[in-house]
């Protein structure tokens, strides 16, 4: 496949293209700065601005999929809803229908009693924009999944975690980065959970 990736200098963008490379697709990971990335025949870097339509639409031609693994900006508290009103126009010139969005659990009240009240709003502000986003996805044509995971650690790899469609697993905390990613992969390589939002935990 040819995934042309957002977000691939954070911590789990930077996972998700190195598991991508592993299982010998091509990656184009757009970036507004090369850093941390360096470029090898199965990865390709383009820098440019993730709002910028014309970019977007110019580097993503040929891709069979889009990763988003972007983060919110404190500073640019509607940075996500301009990125997705960027990629839809995008991807619809390059016939791309498959999206993969990192979103975080929390998008939908979805956190039960008293620790998901006290989630939900010391980070209203990013997950009104992860939000926001969320719901031009859902509210589109395209094949999207959105990925929900609770907090995020840099532990390993471990291949075992637990899924739940719009909730939560129950009792659920972290997940690490590592399986973030490898879910997302699973995601967009054997076409799973389309139009679905899944929550990941341990």
């Amino acid at each position: 496949m040819k995934l042309f990736v957002l977000g691939a200098t954070g911590r789990t963008g930077h996972q998700f293209v190195d598991q991508a490379t592993e299982h010998g697709h091509h990656v184009t990971a757009f970036v507004r700065e090369q850093k941390k990335l360096i470029p090898t025949p199965q990865l390709e870097i383009i820098e440019g601005d993730v709002t910028d339509v014309s970019a977007l639409t110019d580097a993503m031609n040929g891709h069979d999929a889009v990763v988003s693994c972007l983060g919110t900006d404190l500073s640019d508290e509607d940075f996500l809803a301009r990125v997705t009103d960027a990629l839809v126009p995008a991807m619809k010139a390059n016939g791309v229908t498959r999206i993969i969005y990192l979103a975080s659990a929390g998008i939908d009240q979805e956190i039960p009693g008293l620790a998901g009240k006290v989630v939900t709003f010391m980070l209203r502000k990013p997950l009104r924009d992860h939000r926001a986003a969320v719901d031009l996805w859902r509210n589109s044509s395209f094949d999207y999944t959105i990925v929900r995971p609770m907090q995020l650690t840099d532990g390993p790899r471990t291949s075992v975690y637990r899924v739940s469609v719009d909730g939560i697993p129950e009792n659920g905390k972290q997940i690490s980065r590592a399986d973030v990613a490898q879910f997302m992969l699973n995601a967009a390589e054997d076409q799973l959970f389309i139009r679905q939002s899944i929550g990941l935990a341990y």
